[in-house]
């Protein structure tokens, strides 16, 4: 899909369920603005408070394009601030902290993910908002939180950090080995993004029944043990394997002619479906691979090469649809290509091409997996220019006029 395409226009006469809602966000990076990018794509207005001195990190990662003024854009901030306005406001200065108090009663929520306890040593925590603006949401995420203390108060906290604390990494390491890191990207930023979400629109819902604001503090930390549930859940229930063992079941990945496909089988009779459809019946009645156990005993031995020799004639797509058709789960491992030319990711808008102000091909971001029927896919509008909407932004909530906007500027208050 291009950038301002629209998808089930008929949809357009209800609008976005989040129309009306304002959202003032102090973020950087990716666990926070993946979240309020989410919220702008559902209707919600979004405007992004970035400092003056290159503006919110994401900015600064690569690989990058570069913007009209030839400053770089980084792949981090290109995939998480769609449908945003920015405005630049040094934080540190008292008129720009004042700024973003005047600013916040103009908006439903406030939104932060400075390192936990960073906004509140500078005078923009949630009781300094909420004394201005009694009934805002405010959201606070961060590595490890802000309402108790815990021993890793002040760690900063990117995903893997959060991923490698919830106990993953050494569940799925392979024997003498080091742990893979990020093996799903930044699952530690969008997992929690996507808790920040829920809760943020439940406290809306709250607000709106009660007229009552609140704070709403989510840690990554937390967020990845909540995903990675089954690290603790089945260590309680005496499941506990050694590092490479893995699960007593089917997951593993099988070789096709052109590539890789997982195959997931964690019942009995998914298991005879497997052996019948791979041309092994015999395997039912093998006392080496009559458990569940034995499935992972002898998967290098007996399973894997049984498996891989029905699949060679085939692409790892024409395998798993073999394996669909019987109905064995699988899977194949897509490359990036393959991800981009897919026929579902194509049919569900779920890439969005960026036009490069330098030339060149579009840069791709995700779309929306969130399909309403009553809501239209798009448009998408781009990510905002740093600083891009600072004049338009304070002349209009706060009346400032272009000799007070000028001021500020020349003394790097704002940018």
């Amino acid at each position: 899909m291009q950038l301002g395409d629209i998808d089930n226009a008929d949809a357009l006469p209800f609008g976005r369920p989040l129309d009306g809602v304002r959202v003032l966000a102090l973020e950087q990076m990716q666990a926070l603005p993946y979240a309020t990018q989410l919220l702008a794509r559902l209707g919600a207005d979004v405007v992004k408070i970035e400092s003056p001195k290159g503006g919110d990190l994401g900015r600064s990662s690569q690989p990058s394009i570069t913007d009209p003024d030839g400053r770089p854009v980084g792949a981090t901030f290109l995939r998480n601030n769609l449908g945003k306005r920015s405005i630049c406001v040094d934080l540190k200065a008292p008129e720009g902290r004042q700024l973003v108090l005047d600013l916040a009663p103009k908006f439903d929520v406030v939104a932060e993910n400075f390192k936990g306890g960073a906004l509140t040593r500078m005078g923009l925590g949630y009781d300094d908002v909420a004394a201005v603006h009694p009934a805002v949401v405010y959201v606070s995420v961060s590595g490890f939180g802000n309402t108790v203390e815990t021993p890793y108060d002040g760690w900063p906290a990117y995903a893997a950090v959060a991923e490698a604390m919830s106990g993953i990494y050494d569940y799925k390491r392979e024997p003498g080995r080091p742990p893979v890191v990020s093996p799903v990207g930044a699952l530690g930023d969008i997992g929690t993004a996507l808790f920040a979400t829920i809760g943020l629109l439940a406290a809306l819902r709250h607000r709106d029944r009660t007229g009552e604001g609140q704070y709403l503090d989510v840690a990554m930390f937390d967020a990845m043990v909540a995903m990675t549930d089954l690290v603790t859940n089945f260590w309680s229930m005496g499941l506990r394997p050694e590092p490479g063992q893995g699960l007593a079941m089917i997951l593993d990945g099988f070789e096709a002619s052109n590539g890789w496909f997982i195959i997931q089988v964690g019942r009995e009779h998914e298991f005879e479906r497997l052996a019948n459809l791979v041309g092994h019946p015999e395997w039912l009645s093998d006392q080496r691979v009559a458990s569940r156990a034995g499935w992972r005993e002898h998967m290098d031995d007996v399973l894997r090469p049984g498996v891989t020799a029905w699949a060679a004639d085939k692409t790892n797509v024409e395998a798993c649809r073999a394996l669909a058709d019987a109905g064995v789960a699988a899977g194949p491992c897509l490359t990036a290509p393959q991800v981009i030319d897919d026929p579902h990711v194509a049919a569900r808008s779920m890439l969005v091409e960026i036009p490069r102000p330098d030339g060149g091909e579009p840069v791709l971001t995700p779309g929306n997996p969130i399909k309403l029927s009553k809501m239209a896919d798009g448009p998408e509008t781009r990510m905002p220019w740093l600083g891009e909407h600072t004049d338009a932004v304070l002349a209009a909530e706060l009346g400032l006029d272009e000799a007070t906007v000028a001021d500020l500027r020349t003394r790097g208050v704002i940018a």
